[in-house]
């Protein structure tokens, strides 16, 4: 293989000017009642990006870090269990006790034989795409479904050789730009096709897989998809491995956006960008039976460039997930891309920069949160009614402040194009039609107008508990793909 040396220049160059950046301290600007940052300690003069993080039933952290290293955190205490690997993106611990860690050329089973806690086997479960040696080719895997099929994303190229290019980013071919799965047979089946950046996947207590993308060409603001055999997600370039068309078919259809758009799967929920996410990382469901405080069962994401972390609520309307994003943390030390439960219900937060820039400020690190039980005062869920919406809090409001509640809602929309990202498209004002207190102060009803693929921005003012406390995040993105 042949590095393209613009490419690697570009890279590099990226990278050295991101280490010259002084780090500036990480601010927490909103944080619930009740949880707390705290940092970990990594090994020594070691570069420890995280980029892959998992935890096994014993409680035991395993890392892969983007230099090629695997390690174990147990006790306090770090142990390299493998290493060589090309810029791991994920990692998984398998019911078996081996490692899967997803690396750029391969998916790769690491096997313990000896019992020493050091990988004696490296076992190439898939390697059925194309690596073209491309810094952008990402490899985002794996995880299991019940059934025990694996499943991964791969990344778009940028600047590859002899590549399809109709924006920002390209494929020489080989299934860039796909989702895979490896089946129980062992064998590489290419999935879904039309991703761009798609730099985490999870899998839901009820077994489906879900995928974030990041903003870009083709992508209008950074989302939540879920994964659905032989579906198109918007990004053509990926079409030229498809046996239905060509290269020379997807640039004559290349202006033809509202032909990719009524082909393309629509989003579970779309991130705003700057304001939620830029660059988001794995879903991970919160099922820790309460050990995380009163968040159970929604979904936790962490984002490399705005070094937050959000909820996703999702809500089921006429069979067509939609749902809620909620922004929960800010202020981590890097980069967050990836999160992981424990099971002493412990979030941790694996972070890295990769001269790209994070408001962290530091280029790589390993950070948790942790909540010590006192019941926070913020919303809890969202869920479509008739017409408008039901927001329940974690705690009632007091009589006072129900009566001085107020809703301001915004509505707004993207355009899909080729072109990097949208703006707010259309955006207006909303009417409040009514708004009603439920009698514990729990929750609260409105009814405005609702339109489908719009995304709906809502704020509370005025709410305080009984301890005085406000929600220390107001404000409620709800996607809307279906209307009762």
């Amino acid at each position: 293989m042949k590095i393209k040396l613009s490419t690697l220049a570009a890279s590099l160059t990226l990278v050295n000017l991101f280490y010259a950046m002084p780090a500036k301290a990480a601010k927490t600007t909103y944080i619930p009642d009740g949880y707390s940052i705290k940092t970990i300690s990594t090994p020594k003069d070691v570069r420890f990006h995280v980029t892959g993080m998992d935890s096994n039933n014993k409680g035991e952290l395993f890392v892969a870090t983007r230099f090629g290293d695997v390690w174990r955190y147990k006790k306090n205490n770090w142990l390299k269990v493998a290493e060589g690997l090309h810029e791991p993106t994920g990692l998984m611990c398998d019911q078996d006790g081996s490692i899967i860690v997803a690396h750029k050329p391969e998916l790769t089973r690491l096997v313990d034989e000896d019992g020493d806690g050091v990988s004696d086997r490296y076992i190439n479960m898939a390697s059925g795409w194309d690596f073209h040696d491309n810094y952008h080719e990402f490899n985002f895997a794996p995880v299991k479904d019940k059934q025990g099929n694996y499943y991964g994303t791969l990344n778009l190229g940028h600047g590859v050789p002899d590549s399809l290019s109709i924006g920002a980013m390209d494929t020489a071919g080989g299934y860039r730009g796909w989702a895979y799965q490896v089946n129980q047979q062992g064998e590489f089946v290419p999935y879904a096709y039309g991703l761009r950046s798609p730099a985490g996947i999870g899998i839901s207590p009820n077994n489906q897989v879900f995928f974030t993308d990041n903003q870009g060409d083709w992508v209008e603001t950074s989302k939540l998809h879920l994964l659905k055999k032989d579906a198109f997600y918007g990004h053509p370039v990926s079409l030229r491995d498809h046996p239905d068309w060509t290269v020379e078919k997807i640039l004559e259809q290349k202006d033809n956006f509202n032909l990719f758009d009524q082909m393309r799967e629509y989003p579970v929920v779309w991130f705003p960008h700057a304001e939620v996410a830029n660059s988001p990382g794995n879903p991970e469901w919160n099922v820790t039976k309460g050990k995380f405080g009163p968040f159970e069962g929604q979904i936790f994401i962490g984002d490399q460039t705005q070094s937050n972390i959000f909820r996703v609520i999702l809500d089921e309307v006429n069979g067509i997930y939609q749902g809620a994003v909620i922004n929960f943390i800010d202020g981590f030390q890097s980069g967050n891309i990836r999160t992981e439960f424990d099971n002493k219900g412990q979030l941790w937060v694996g972070q890295t920069a990769r001269g790209w820039y994070s408001k962290g400020g530091k280029p790589f690190g390993l950070q948790k949160v942790v909540w010590d039980g006192t019941n926070p005062f913020e919303i809890l869920s969202v869920k479509m009614i008739d017409g408008g919406f039901k927001v329940t809090l974690t705690e009632a409001m007091t009589k006072a402040s129900a009566q001085k509640l107020k809703v301001e809602i915004t509505e707004w929309g993207y355009k899909y194009s080729n072109r990097y990202g949208s703006p707010k498209e259309d955006e207006k004002s909303l009417p409040i039609k009514s708004l009603n207190v439920a009698e514990d102060g729990k929750s609260l009803i409105f009814t405005t107008d609702l339109t489908e693929r719009k995304v709906i921005k809502f704020k509370l003012s005025g709410l305080k508990d009984a301890k005085g406390r406000s929600p220390s995040v107001p404000i409620v993105y709800y996607t809307v793909n279906q209307v009762k």
